[in-house]
């Protein structure tokens, strides 16, 4: 039985990430976290490709070209001549997903595969299983932080969003634009999710709800920001559920009306679409407590300190769109979904 194709044969290049440089073939016994990060540097540069979606649709073996040249063969995770399926091509990115008759799957760059079919037996089944879609769809997360410095109420995704006011929501921004690029480049529709403070069972220990049960039922201070004044528009984790399942099966398209002279934020020319999910009513934070300490039975001891740079004084979700396009909006008040999370956290961290 001769070598296994994939083994590592050379130390892999550190110099440089670029997919001109690296080895792939080091890439098969990185240990994982590596591996993972090599494979998205290098998925996230551009590069060309060849047109391999016929071969696919033909359920065909293509096999590595045999007159490479000397660079190109730095690229090669197999040997010319060795035959492996093809389960992905992303044309754009110019990589191929591939698989051994050992089994054994992993990305190459579609550059050095032939478009020259090896005969193979593939049934229909297969064949639909390895076709990649004709249309990838993206939904993604948002947050209410990319509202910043707005305070027109309630915030609305046809409102502008260009002035931030921490980094964390120029990144969530960014990751809007970046979307919308996509949209209008390729055609893919996508799908943005502003959520507005999520709480409830299973979250994030550093938020305010989840800091606030653990110091009061141990008897520490909390800090207390703005005095206790501003506003949130919390909204109840299983709301936030249900909004992404249902948006889930709506599939964002252009906007007709959409017009470059008034741009709409919310919408484009392009397919693509934004959706707050909020709980529509602002509670302050102090009334927050309150029912918090309701909920546990204890009182707070309280440490108020003023506005922390990059917050902001309040949030407040127009859901009209997500209402129109799929007929949902969050509705589970605090004293419903604090109780629960109370209920949640006694049990799961066994404090009384």
């Amino acid at each position: 039985m001769g070598p296994n194709p994939l083994t590592r044969t050379q130390t892999p290049h550190k110099a440089s990430l670029s997919p001109k440089q690296v080895d792939p073939k080091t890439m098969f016994h990185l240990p994982p976290p590596r591996a993972f990060l090599v494979f998205c540097l290098l998925t996230a540069l551009p590069i060309g490709a060849e047109p391999l979606t016929q071969w696919i649709a033909a359920g065909a073996t293509i096999d590595l070209m045999s007159g490479l040249s000397a660079k190109d063969k730095s690229l090669a995770v197999l040997s010319p001549g060795t035959p492996f399926k093809v389960l992905k091509v992303n044309q754009r990115l110019g990589y191929a997903r591939i698989a051994l008759d050992s089994g054994e799957i992993g990305w190459i760059p579609s550059k050095v595969i032939s478009a020259v079919p090896v005969p193979v037996s593939q049934g229909p089944a297969a064949i639909a299983e390895n076709q990649p879609p004709k249309s990838p769809e993206q939904l993604r997360e948002s947050s209410s932080s990319v509202y910043g410095a707005n305070t027109r109420m309630p915030f609305s995704v046809h409102h502008n969003v260009d002035h931030p006011v921490s980094l964390y929501a120029a990144t969530k921004k960014a990751n809007e634009l970046m979307a919308h690029t996509y949209s209008h480049l390729f055609q893919m529709p996508t799908t943005g999710l502003r959520f507005f403070t999520v709480y409830g069972p299973w979250g994030r220990p550093d938020m305010a709800l989840f800091k606030f049960t653990r110091s009061i039922l141990r008897g520490e201070p909390i800090e207390v920001y703005n005095f206790g004044k501003h506003k949130r528009d919390f909204t109840y984790i299983d709301d936030i559920v249900e909004g992404v399942v249902r948006t889930l099966d709506r599939h964002a398209e252009p906007n007709p009306q959409w017009q470059g002279d008034h741009p709409d934020p919310g919408t484009s020319s392009a397919p693509y679409r934004i959706y707050n999910i909020g709980n529509q009513e602002p509670v302050e934070l102090m009334r927050f407590i309150e029912v918090l300490e309701g909920a546990l039975g204890k009182s707070a001891e309280k440490i108020f300190l003023p506005l922390q740079d990059g917050d902001v004084p309040a949030t407040f979700a127009d859901v009209e769109d997500l209402q129109r396009d799929v007929g949902y909006a969050p509705k589970t008040p605090i004293e419903t979904g604090i109780a629960r999370f109370v209920a949640w956290y006694r049990d799961y961290y066994g404090e009384a």
